[in-house]
């Protein structure tokens, strides 16, 4: 299982209005997948933007593809200032250091 870590910039005058869409994809995926998903912040804005994340603990294979289509079902990129930029990390083994 990995984890996923989604990042990206949003526009103070659209964060209200991504924040509905972003709680109500997670909840659908929640509830899916029996996942705990998480949305984050930056605690300042910088020009104007804020920087969010969103985390998806313990993901099952394919997750990713699951959420880009999530994604865009929910309208999320044309209220995102810029790309949505996807990190996978997994736990660290002591075996694997």
């Amino acid at each position: 299982m990995f984890d996923l870590y989604v990042y990206y910039q949003v526009r103070e005058a659209d964060a209200g209005r991504l924040l509905p869409l972003v709680a109500a994809m997670q909840s659908g995926l929640a509830a899916r997948y029996s996942l705990a998903p998480q949305l984050k912040r930056r605690p300042q804005a910088k020009d104007g933007l804020q920087t969010w994340m969103e985390v998806y603990p313990a993901t099952p294979e394919g997750f990713e593809a699951v959420l880009a289509q999530a994604v865009a079902e929910a309208g999320l990129v044309a209220l995102c200032a810029g790309p949505r930029h996807v990190e996978v990390f997994t736990d660290l083994d002591s075996r694997c250091v």
